[in-house]
């Protein structure tokens, strides 16, 4: 190759790099920035990228008061399964989780929740799962039947997170010193059956045949106790609505343990008939609405028949949307007959609290105990209450 045969295949390579900066910035800036940036595009692949996003992002210029080309590449392009399908198609994974997060989030294209088509290719998920749950009032027919489908899906793998986290505290640890004829894997004591059966080594085989089983019984609580939840429904407690219907529904699987549940935000309504079914409790609680945590503390008083043997947990944000005076008397009067409060701060899907704290420490001068708790803190919370 010739020295000038060389500078030209640098500067061809060159030229190559440059317009693929110049298209990544493209994507960046957006259709503004296509008359400074001429032949940024550069290839096919970015030029379906480059519609794609501005079909989402282009609403942005409009809601800062800015113009844009009309024709062309527009928002008119596209219906939204096609949007979505080449969102899927062009980008990762993480990226397509996020556009679509902003297009839900940011600028309210509620016909990714409420076009059969598009819900199907959407991948379950706790953010979608929030999403379905804000827009199911606009959903009908076929459409209502699928979001059902994704919101049971995405609260069976919730449960079985939780189950596992808080089943041991709350079904009771394994008692090695009592005997049990419940014949169960997790239960094996496999010491003691080991011990038993030196007498059956297979030499030959180098094996230990195992004739004689021993388990281990569980230590269980069969005390009579009434849990009753709290939830407020206000807008900004999403996540912890989600969280509160699985555990109440984790809850009641509980040896003697009753559970209620009552869903407020200005009014109070007694959800418990579908603690046993997270998915329709969700699908039945109506988000949004302002805030009387004083009106559903009053009305767990009423609930209560053994004050002793019961536990009211509030899980509010504590932004109480009233004078606080009727709380505080509310709480007063549950700690004075022997009830145990608890007030569950609220907290966001990353496990980080998020409540007024003047009105949180108001109630804990009343008697209430306040904490920010995962479900397992919970769990252990309750484990000790109940012992």
């Amino acid at each position: 190759m010739s020295g000038t045969d060389y500078c030209r295949g640098k500067a061809g390579m060159a030229d190559a790099l440059d317009t693929l900066a110049l298209a990544r910035w493209r994507l960046v800036l957006g259709q503004l920035a296509e008359e400074r940036l001429a032949g940024a595009n550069g290839s096919e692949a970015y030029e379906r990228m480059d519609r794609v996003l501005d079909y989402l992002y282009g609403r942005e210029h409009g809601r800062r008061g800015l113009r844009t080309r009309e024709g062309g590449r527009g928002p008119s392009s596209f219906t939204v399964p096609d949007w979505i399908r080449q969102v899927r198609e062009l980008f990762p994974a993480d990226t397509c989780e996020v556009i679509t997060r902003h297009a839900l989030d940011r600028y309210g294209l509620t016909e990714l929740v409420t076009d059969k088509e598009t819900l199907e290719k959407l991948e379950p998920s706790h953010e979608l799962l929030k999403t379905l749950l804000t827009f199911k009032g606009l959903m009908q027919g076929d459409v209502l039947e699928v979001a059902r489908k994704i919101v049971r899906t995405v609260v069976e793998q919730l449960r079985r997170r939780l189950e596992s986290e808080v089943r041991p505290v709350l079904w009771g640890r394994v008692d090695r010193t009592r005997r049990t004829r419940f014949r169960s894997a997790r239960n094996l004591d496999l010491r003691r059956t080991v011990r038993a059966n030196l007498a059956h080594w297979d030499t030959e085989r180098r094996k230990l045949l195992a004739r004689e089983l021993h388990f281990s019984s569980r230590v269980q609580r069969h005390l009579p106790w009434h849990v009753i939840m709290a939830v407020d429904c206000s807008g900004s407690m999403i996540d912890s609505v989600i969280h509160s219907a699985v555990m109440a529904g984790i809850f009641r699987g509980l040896p003697a343990v009753k559970v209620s549940l009552l869903a407020f935000d200005t009014a109070v309504v007694d959800m418990s008939e579908a603690v046993e079914d997270p998915v329709e409790l969700l699908m039945s609680v109506q988000l949004g609405g302002g805030t009387d945590i004083g009106g559903a503390i009053a009305t767990c008083a009423s609930l209560v028949q053994n004050p002793t043997r019961t536990v009211v947990v509030m899980v509010t944000d504590f932004g109480e949307g009233g004078p606080i005076a009727p709380l505080l008397t509310a709480i007063r009067r549950l700690r004075s007959e022997g009830v145990r409060v608890l007030g569950l701060a609220a907290l966001d899907s990353q496990a980080q609290p998020s409540y007024d704290r003047r009105v949180a420490e108001a109630c804990a001068d009343a008697g209430a105990e306040i904490a920010a708790m995962t479900p397992r803190h919970l769990a252990e919370w309750l484990s000790r209450v109940m012992a």
